[in-house]
């Protein structure tokens, strides 16, 4: 009888945690929205809600994603893997549903088929389920296959509020996760102030380096500034709506924006301008914190289990930042950050592979396979119906701003004629625009060297089969 008793209180005490009042998670994932908000430093812009978040959390000022697109980056979040081990690289269909909802045609379409996580460790949304969590996500799920993410409730583009009732309400007294992925002013087409007011003035804005200062181009970025103020305000009602639910002490929030935003050097590209986003994690009772710890949206799965206390079995390449979060002296981040972006899609098996690996100091960025094709979004050049005015400004005025148009053809050079360098090295904390290429500078070669024995080690421990190593001479 004791032998039993002491086993069922050993069990008791193993399931502790599913019976505890567990804190719900609230993610806020904004849409191409790169480190642009005033807690990052930002003069020309005001966002108090993402700051007031930062201010209660902690902030990590130099966090990145693993690939910068939406999918794929979405994908990392739930594996904690990169993209070429989950199998997902480049965009998928988004369909907002359950998976056995699936028309026949929806899970033929060749996007699905071909542009998926095919590891089979269990995503975030699965771990959570499989833990207690009632599983919802609104605005748009955008990764696959459908059957890897058992949210019970999937929402529209809705008010957060009623994303946030609705998930509270059917939870039905248990622990819940949303994903709240609703907020896309930040992705073009942005407001087009031609037609209608923004809150920004283009003559007061701050371009990024690699912009020439034109006309157009100022109301360009003018305009995806004011994405990022209206986001801001979403941020704001959601936050609002989680504090008039009373939910607000136990939940953990994650704010985060999912790539940088769709400029030549961001999104779908290895630069800095493309992979740098916000990320606020605020854990409930924490204190208020800022880091510079090099961190990466794989790290965010095992974070959150690891706050939860539910064990994960499989191999990850993230690793939590819990101990960051609560300012244990000996936590660190990664010493080395590492990014891809392949110009594989569909069922083909090649592309142009390009990968990153910055540290502190210095930003690497390695390509191959040159001559195969190059994925490029619609979103990234066309007028109509993205509204892009950077792709044709630089193309009109090649002549004026050669090194900007020299830009613009590494992120599309089978359209123009570009020929994208085998290797860059840039100084970041010189050269935070990454406008001075030091591959070949004899004085940078020993962060030329660092970066490169981190990346081939990296190479090899996650099989990157793809990428074709650099030649040793380099």
């Amino acid at each position: 009888m004791k032998a039993l008793l002491t086993a069922f209180l050993w069990l008791l005490a193993s399931c502790a945690h599913l019976f505890a009042a567990q804190p719900n998670i609230l993610f806020i994932l904004t849409e191409d929205q790169g480190a642009h908000m005033s807690a990052l430093g930002r003069t020309d812009i005001q966002t108090p809600n993402m700051d007031s978040l930062a201010a209660s959390g902690a902030l990590f000022r130099r966090a990145y994603v693993a690939y910068p697109v939406c999918s794929a980056s979405k994908a990392c979040i739930m594996t904690g893997l990169h993209s070429h081990v989950n199998g997902l690289v480049n965009n998928t269909n988004n369909y907002l549903k359950r998976a056995e909802k699936l028309t026949d045609a929806e899970k033929k379409s060749p996007p699905y088929l071909h542009t998926r996580i095919r590891s089979t460790a269990p995503t975030l949304v699965e771990v959570l389920v499989q833990n207690g969590y009632h599983a919802a996500v609104s605005g748009k799920l955008h990764v696959s296959p459908n059957e890897r993410f058992p949210y019970h409730d999937f929402f529209p583009k809705v008010p957060a509020k009623h994303a946030l009732n609705g998930t509270i309400k059917r939870a039905a007294g248990k622990p819940w996760f949303l994903m709240h992925n609703t907020i896309t002013s930040t992705h073009r087409p942005f407001v087009n102030s031609e037609k209608q007011p923004i809150s920004i003035d283009p003559a007061k804005v701050v371009l990024p380096p690699h912009l020439p200062d034109t006309p157009v181009i100022r109301r360009d970025w003018a305009e995806y500034l004011d994405g990022v103020q209206k986001a801001d305000q979403a941020v704001g009602d959601a936050l609002d709506a989680l504090r008039d639910s009373g939910a607000e002490s136990n939940t953990i929030i994650v704010f985060m924006g999912d790539h940088g935003p769709a400029y030549p050097h961001g999104k779908m590209t290895p630069y800095h301008f493309g992979l740098h986003v916000p990320l606020v994690i605020r854990l409930p009772g924490a204190k208020p914190l800022i880091s510079d710890a090099l961190v990466s949206e794989i790290d965010l799965l095992p974070t959150l289990l690891d706050v939860l206390g539910i064990g994960y079995e499989a191999p990850l390449h993230g690793k939590s930042l819990k101990p960051l979060i609560e300012g244990q002296k000996e936590a660190k981040g990664h010493e080395f950050i590492f990014a891809e972006v392949s110009g594989r899609s569909l069922n083909q098996k090649r592309g142009m592979e390009e990968r990153a690996v910055l540290d502190a100091t210095h930003q690497l960025i390695l390509r191959s396979r040159l001559e195969e094709p190059k994925v490029i979004n619609a979103d990234l050049r066309d007028m109509k119906p993205w509204i892009n005015r950077i792709y044709g400004e630089l193309v009109l005025r090649k002549a004026e701003f050669p090194e900007a148009f020299r830009m613009l053809q590494t992120m599309d050079p089978h359209a123009l004629g570009g020929n994208p360098p085998l290797i860059e090295l840039y100084d970041l904390q010189n050269d935070p625009g990454e406008l001075h290429n030091l591959a070949d500078d004899p004085a940078a070669k020993p962060h030329l060297d660092r970066l490169l024995a981190a990346f081939k080690t990296w190479h090899s421990e996650t099989k990157d089969e793809a990428m074709i190593v650099p030649a040793s001479g380099l």
